[in-house]
Parts: C-alpha cells; sequence; structure tokens
C-alpha cells in the first residue's frame, strides 16, 4: 500500500492550474468526479454581526438548492459536528434518514436537499493559511462516496489551494455590486418585476432598469436571471 505522502500529488503542477476561477472550478470537477460524487461546494465562512454566514467560493449545485437551502443553512452543514479536519476518516449527512443534526438541519430541510438530489453530504476542513475554507461533497445516492477517497481528496485540496491564498481571498470577498444593485438584484430574486422594485426603492422604472444591466454587465452576465443566479452563488444576495 503506497503511503499517504505518496498519495498526496505535487503541489507546484496544481498551483499552475490555478491561476484562474475557472483553473479552480475545473480542478473540483475533476476531484468530484473521481470520487464519484455528484457535487461540490467550496465555501468561506464570513462573520456578520455575531453570525456565521457562507460566502460560495466555487460551486455546481443548480440555482435552486443553493436558493431554497439559504447561505445560513449551507454555513452550518459546512460547519457542522460531522465536519472533519485532515486525516479524520469523514462521516455523511445522509438527508433521507432522521436529521442527525437537529440544530443545523431540520426535517423539512433535509428532505428538501433529499428532493434536490443531495441524498448525502460531507463537510471537510480545509487548512488553507488563516482563511476559514470548507469544502462538501454530495451524492444523490447514499454509500456511492468512499470516505478514504474523500480524505485523499480533501488532503490534495489543503495542498492546492495552499498555493494560491490570493485568488481564494478575492474570490471570497468579491462584491463587484453597488448598494442598490445589489439592492436590485435582491428584490429581483424575491420575483419583483421592475416596476414593483422601483416603488419599493422609491425610483424611476428607468433606474432600476439602469442598476440591474449594471450588475448584468459586470457579472458578465447573459440577462437578469443568469446575473441573479451569480450573485446568489457568490453568496452576494
Amino acid at each position: 500500500m503506497n503511503s499517504l505522502a505518496a498519495q498526496i500529488p505535487d503541489p507546484k503542477p496544481l498551483a499552475v492550474r490555478l491561476a484562474s476561477r475557472g483553473d479552480l472550478t475545473s480542478f473540483l470537477m475533476e476531484l468530484t468526479s473521481e470520487i464519484n460524487a455528484d457535487s461540490y461546494m467550496l465555501v468561506a465562512i464570513v462573520h456578520d454581526r455575531d453570525r456565521n454566514d457562507a460566502r460560495i467560493i466555487a460551486s455546481n449545485w443548480i440555482f435552486d438548492a443553493i436558493e431554497l437551502a439559504g447561505h445560513r443553512l449551507i454555513a452550518g452543514l459546512a460547519q457542522s459536528p460531522l465536519a472533519v479536519s485532515p486525516g479524520i476518516r469523514p462521516r455523511g449527512i445522509v438527508t433521507s434518514d432522521a436529521p442527525a443534526l437537529p440544530d443545523v438541519l431540520g426535517a423539512e430541510e433535509a428532505k428538501l436537499l433529499d428532493v434536490l438530489g443531495h441524498c448525502e453530504i460531507f463537510a471537510l476542513k480545509l487548512n488553507v493559511g488563516r482563511q476559514r475554507l470548507f469544502l462538501m461533497f454530495s451524492a444523490a445516492v447514499a454509500g456511492r462516496i468512499e470516505p478514504s477517497d474523500l480524505m485523499q481528496a480533501q488532503m490534495q485540496c489543503c495542498y492546492a489551494l495552499s498555493q494560491v491564498p490570493e485568488l481564494l481571498a478575492a474570490a471570497a470577498l468579491q462584491d463587484p455590486l453597488s448598494d442598490r444593485e445589489r439592492e436590485c438584484l435582491f428584490w429581483v430574486s424575491e420575483g419583483k418585476t421592475t416596476d414593483e422594485v422601483a416603488v419599493i426603492l422609491g425610483v424611476s422604472s428607468n433606474t432600476v432598469n439602469s442598476y440591474i444591466t449594471h450588475a448584468i454587465q459586470k457579472f458578465s452576465a447573459p440577462n437578469r436571471a443568469a446575473a441573479v443566479a451569480t450573485a446568489i452563488r457568490s453568496g452576494i444576495i
């Protein structure tokens, strides 16, 4: 059997690969495939007025799953008692069973995650400088992910991400929107029309459209729905 050191890849090639957000996404998608998971989410935990909130750095969760679960639940899952440090065998959260984490995951939330394809979720702590990062892998079928494979993937991430702290910090803190642009996208995400947002904010409909257009341009999104999805995935709204 190979030693743990032999299983950990040379961090230098990984650092070369992780030169952009796109590289980070490709790296995490490869790991997800290798361990037979369906989804991944890399999360930074930020403090806001005595509570923890999740800033999503990278994820392939569908838009509805992130919106319906909410960032507080995601933060709770990432930091749950089942989240493990490197070297400790992970234990999964099986959402199809009765919730094992009553203070984190309620019955309705567990059912929702199960329906959305997150039957089993593993939370891994990552040692990356001073940043509080967590990586979650999930699968639509419980038992598909082998914990020993997760342990190796966790070590790979720690080594790779520790080489690019600036990239991670920029991704975690990235918020290009002005306060008004953020407010407009938030109300659009709540299903409000342009005219309704204008009434709520006390501005004209043309002004609302202008704010939304600027937000779309800043995210390089094709339309307002895509801009809203990007903002939610990034934890901006």
